[in-house]
């Protein structure tokens, strides 16, 4: 029987991609950098570099990796830097070398990136200098650790005049790289010097070779490594792009990206865009705000992505009234389910609806999106891609109805095979058929449609009666007097659990009783909060900006804002 969702599909989006058109992601950078080769592939920090610049630095910095260093094919080479010129230039560089990319967030703790390292045995790490006083004290803690350290510069692959001041500017008048010394330790620009002098190796690559060790977040326990194969990640390129194609010209785009490169929902975005010859901008520090206004200003922009934070923080900023929409053809949002009422404020600014996608890092990691052409928000997180099968099941892995609410089992070419060296996770997060457990609570309509409703972790049981914490944000954050919100499970001795929101206020008057009485017009009596409580501090957030609802669990109540009589 063919799926509901196949009769929904815009025209000339096919029900299957073929998989075999690339080999590896090795062979989509090289048919990108000959076909779009004078073209613009990537700025950061008012510099370009073009895909045949791309295609020769990252050529030098993997000639290093196999002659200069003596690196073999499968090793782990871990990167720990923000969106910079030299993200792409060392990613495409180890995958050319054949080897394995280990992504790692710059702003982990000690322990954090000792575990990844350890985890991951990764041989060489390319680190940002901001960050490297961290790798020293990670060294320093665990002598069994002794991987090949090259580090860069923030200013590293800009023109050298504007190199020499950036790097000056950041380490003597921000001082933003905190002290740090490792012996032995390689300059960036050094490995790709050492490696033009070098030839290639060419390394065979296909599908079931390994391309990254993406790392869980760790939100529910000890960061897992992801195994995502090359054909995992082709997969998906080739679903996400046949998903856009009618609407994107290639050659032609221009594509801001503020979310980080190591997050999985980035770096697809990007490899997607690569192999449509996409002009990527890369937002090094989307927390500042000016500095990222001012590069939407300074790009005609067709496409941009984000999360729910980040697309109200620029609808907050008084400066985004001045930047220039009318080029835009697409936004996309992931990670988090985007607000109603962010949705709406973001279609009344742009005249373009958010396009909402879902997946997670073990489905490298689109498995479903909406139509581009949906005239406004539905709450829907959409359709099936192609090639992609994906089913409602109950805790005994039967198939739900259409509308009953269960979890979100997928199936694919974009799932990957199994954690790195965790055999029993894997076998937890698969069914006996094979389909990858997401964890995800959700239903499908009539026609298709599917709509997450909750982290089955997350979930608040009232009475016998569940509460979805994602319906209880939503409600809350219409109220014009919130900035942020999250709602949480309490134990109660009554009812087993009660509903807890923590409120960060955009109006220093909202009282209690003022957000109760909203609460009460639009949820069922069992839903409405019990307790709120108001914070002066932004709630804490992964390096995505989902809201971290497990660490507000868990975490001692800090001092209460009182509200402004």
């Amino acid at each position: 029987m063919e799926p509901l969702w196949l009769s929904q599909y815009p025209p000339g989006i096919p029900a299957d991609i073929d998989i075999h058109e690339f080999a590896s992601l090795t062979d989509v950078l090289l048919a990108s950098c000959q076909r779009f080769d004078d073209l613009p592939a990537y700025s950061n920090m008012g510099t370009s570099m073009s895909y045949a610049e791309l295609e020769r630095s990252s050529r030098h910095f993997a000639a290093y990796l196999q002659k200069s260093l003596g690196l073999r094919r499968g090793d782990r080479v871990a990167l720990m830097m923000p969106n910079l010129l030299q993200y792409p230039v060392a990613l495409f560089g180890v995958l050319r070398a054949g080897m394995v990319v280990v992504n790692v967030n710059p702003q982990y703790t000690v322990p954090e990136l000792e575990h990844q390292l350890l985890d991951s045995g990764a041989v060489a790490i390319v680190v940002l200098e901001n960050f490297a006083h961290t790798l020293q004290a990670v060294l320093q803690r665990n002598l069994a650790l002794s991987p090949i350290v090259i580090t860069t510069e923030v200013g590293d692959l800009l023109p050298l005049a504007r190199e020499l001041l950036t790097n000056a500017v950041v380490k003597y008048v921000k001082h933003l790289v905190p002290p740090w010394k490792i012996a032995g330790a390689i300059e960036f620009n050094a490995a790709l010097r050492a490696g033009r002098g070098q030839a290639l190796d060419a390394v065979p690559l296909c599908h079931d070779d390994t391309a990254f060790l993406q790392y869980t977040g760790g939100t529910t326990g000890v960061a897992k490594g992801a195994v995502l194969t090359h054909g995992n990640l082709v997969a998906n390129v080739l679903q996400m792009a046949a998903w856009m194609a009618r609407d994107l010209v290639e050659g032609k785009e221009v594509f801001v990206c503020p979310l980080p490169l190591y997050h999985v929902y980035a770096l697809t975005s990007n490899l997607v865009f690569l192999k449509l010859g996409a002009h990527t901008v890369l937002v090094t520090n989307p927390r500042d705000l000016s500095a990222y206004i001012h590069d939407l200003k300074r790009h005609p922009f067709t496409i941009i992505i984000g999360v729910n934070t980040l697309y109200r923080a620029l609808l907050d900023a008084p400066e985004f009234a001045d930047v220039d929409t009318s080029a835009l053809k697409l936004t996309s949002a992931g990670g988090m389910a985007v607000q109603r009422v962010v949705a709406e404020r973001w279609k009344a600014r742009t005249g373009l609806p958010i396009i909402e996608g879902y997946g997670m890092t073990e489905t490298s990691p689109v498995v479903i999106a909406s139509p581009l052409d949906i005239a406004e928000w539905t709450g829907s997180i959409g359709l099936p891609i192609p090639s992609t099968q994906v089913v409602i099941l109950d805790d005994e892995e039967h198939e739900l109805a259409v509308g009953e609410v269960g979890e979100i089992c997928v199936r694919g070419p974009q799932v990957m095979p199994g954690y790195w060296n965790h055999p029993e996770e894997t076998a937890k997060v698969f069914t006996r058929e094979g389909w990858l457990r997401t964890g995800d609570l959700g239903s499908m309509d009539e026609r298709g449609y599917f709509r997450i409703t909750d982290r089955k972790k997350d979930m608040i049981v009232v009475s016998g009666f569940k509460v979805y914490p994602n319906q209880i944000e939503d409600v809350v954050a219409l109220h014009p007097g919130v900035k942020e919100v999250a709602a949480i499970g309490v134990p109660d001795e009554r009812s087993g659990e009660i509903v807890k929101i923590i409120v960060v206020r955009q109006d220093a008057t909202l009282t209690e009783q003022a957000l109760l009485d909203h609460c009460r017009k639009h949820l069922t009596g069992y839903k409405v909060p019990r307790i709120v409580e108001f914070r002066r501090e932004p709630l804490p957030k992964s390096n995505l900006g989902k809201i971290l609802r497990r660490q507000l669990r868990e975490a001692p109540v800090p001092a209460v804002e009182a509200a402004t009589p």
